[in-house]
Parts: C-alpha cells; structure tokens; sequence
C-alpha cells in the first residue's frame, strides 16, 4: 500500500543505513495508520554525481548538504495529524538514521485513491478496512503476503 521512495546521492548510504532507514519508514508507518507492515515497501533511488540540481545548479554533495529526499504515496484518507504526525517522526528517523543535517531531510505525502490501486492482486481497501480486506482474501494468498518482510 503504502511506497516510499528514497532519493540519495549515489553512495550516500551504507546497507545499514538502508536497512535502518527502511525498517524505521516502515515502523512509523504502521503504528501511525495502524495498517500491517507487511504493506509498506521502501525504494531506494540513488542519484549520480552531476544528475541532482537545486536552484538550477548541480548540488554540490559533501556531509554538510548530504540531502535525502523521502517521497511517500499512501492511501487517501488519512487525517492531516496523522499525516503530520508520519512525515515528522520520518524526517526524524531518516536524519538520524543516515547521519543527516535536518535541513537535509526531505519528506513528502501524496495521497491516492484506495479504489484505484491494486496490491497483492486485490483492490485496495478504504483506510481503516484492511483487517476485513484481508480475512476477505483466500488463504493462501493472505498467507502469503503476510509472510512478506518476515
């Protein structure tokens, strides 16, 4: 359901890093929306030196303006403290977790429509519904996606 994509310099992070990063999104999401975790998937997209531009020059990458951009696409329906409450404790996380400046830590939310979406072969539910969407599913599907990330 939910995917966030992390945009860093090429290099930028070591695989803990990522694995913090991811493992951290991933908590902060689930105990913010309730949702499983199993539905929350972390990207990451490394940037080459010369391919990251800000104010129309290359950004100049070293630790004091190391960025780290966290896009997230999330089911529409969430209310604005909860999506508050998650790209504030992200952007917390992130930074810690990656050794990055607060100014550095981007995090953004954009929201779909849950109908319009289709995971693990199914429809998405409505926020909230996921407990019911599952049971809903056959076994051996529902089986398998809660299996994923274990």
């Amino acid at each position: 359901m939910p995917t966030y994509v992390c945009t860093v310099r090429e290099g930028q992070l070591s695989p803990d890093q990522k694995s913090r990063i991811a493992a951290e999104v991933t908590r902060i999401h689930s105990e913010v929306t309730g949702a499983p975790t199993f539905f929350a998937q972390v990207i990451f997209e490394e940037v080459k030196p010369g391919n990251h531009f800000m104010g129309g020059v290359p950004l100049v990458h070293d630790q004091l303006y190391d960025q780290i951009f966290v896009y997230g696409r999330v089911r529409a329906g969430r209310s604005i403290q909860e999506k508050l409450k998650m790209i504030k404790l992200m952007a917390d996380a992130v930074g810690e977790a990656a050794g990055v400046r607060r100014t550095g830590v981007w995090v953004y939310i954009a929201e779909l429509p849950p109908r319009q979406m289709i995971e693990y072969g199914y429809v998405l539910p409505e926020p909230g519904d996921e407990q019911v969407w599952t049971d809903a599913l056959p076994q051996e599907d529902r089986e398998f996606m809660q299996s994923v990330g274990r």
